[in-house]
C-alpha cells in the first residue's frame, strides 16, 4: 500500500530546497519535514556545539534539547532573517545554558575553595565531570552522601539532616571534611600529571 502523503520523489525533491522551505512544514508539525530539518541540519548544529562543549556526549544531548525547542518553538519563528540562523541562535543559547549550569555546578560544590585554579581558567580546563565523580568516590560514604545532597542537588543541611536522620551540625562537619579530602585529592592528582 503507498503512502497518501508522500509522493514518490517527494522526500528527495525536499533535500534538494533552501532550509528555509521546510519551516512551514515544521510549522505544521510534520515529522517528516521535522526529521529531514534535524538530518540536514545536525551535523552543522552538532559542530557548533562542540566548540563550546569539549564532552561529544554532553553536546550531543544539549543538540537534541535545542532541536526540541526548536519544534517546540517553532511559531516564534517571526522570518525576519534566516530560518537556519534562528535555529543556530536556540544551539548557542542552549549550549550558553549548559555551560552555566556546570559553572554554578562547581560554585554550589565550593570548587574553587577546594581548587582555586578552577576559579581562574574554568573548571572544564582542569577537572571535568568524569574526575570529579570518580574522586567522589574515594570519599567515606557519610561524607560522599552529605557532598552530593549539598553540592549536586541543593539540599539544605536541614533537608540532609532529615534526610540522613543526622544532626544539621553533622551534616556542616561532614560537608566539610569531604571538602578537604577532595582538597587532598585534587593535589594529589596535579602531582601525578
Amino acid at each position: 500500500m503507498k503512502n497518501q502523503f508522500v509522493k514518490p520523489g517527494e522526500i528527495q525533491l525536499l533535500h534538494s530546497q533552501p532550509i528555509e522551505h521546510l519551516f512551514l512544514g515544521c510549522l505544521a508539525q510534520n515529522p517528516k519535514i521535522q526529521r529531514e530539518l534535524f538530518d540536514r541540519l545536525s551535523p552543522k548544529m552538532l559542530s557548533l556545539c562542540l566548540r563550546y562543549i569539549k564532552e561529544t556526549a554532553a553536546a550531543e544531548d544539549v543538540m537534541l534539547i535545542a532541536f526540541r525547542k526548536v519544534f517546540d518553538r517553532i511559531g516564534q519563528f517571526r522570518q525576519q532573517g534566516s530560518f537556519e540562523g534562528w535555529i543556530r541562535r536556540i544551539v548557542v543559547n542552549e549550549c550558553l545554558m549548559y555551560l552555566e549550569k556546570q559553572r554554578n555546578l562547581y560554585r554550589e560544590i565550593g570548587l574553587e575553595r577546594i581548587y582555586p585554579e578552577a576559579n581562574q581558567n574554568g573548571p572544564s580546563d582542569n577537572l571535568d565531570w568524569e574526575d570529579l565523580s570518580k574522586m567522589l568516590q574515594y570519599l567515606p560514604k557519610g561524607y560522599r552522601k552529605v557532598f552530593e545532597l549539598f553540592a549536586l542537588e541543593g539540599l539544605s543541611h536541614e533537608e540532609i539532616s532529615r534526610q540522613l536522620e543526622i544532626s544539621e551540625n553533622t551534616s556542616k562537619s561532614q560537608l566539610s571534611r569531604a571538602r578537604v579530602q577532595l582538597q587532598r585529592l585534587l593535589h594529589f592528582r596535579n602531582i601525578k600529571n
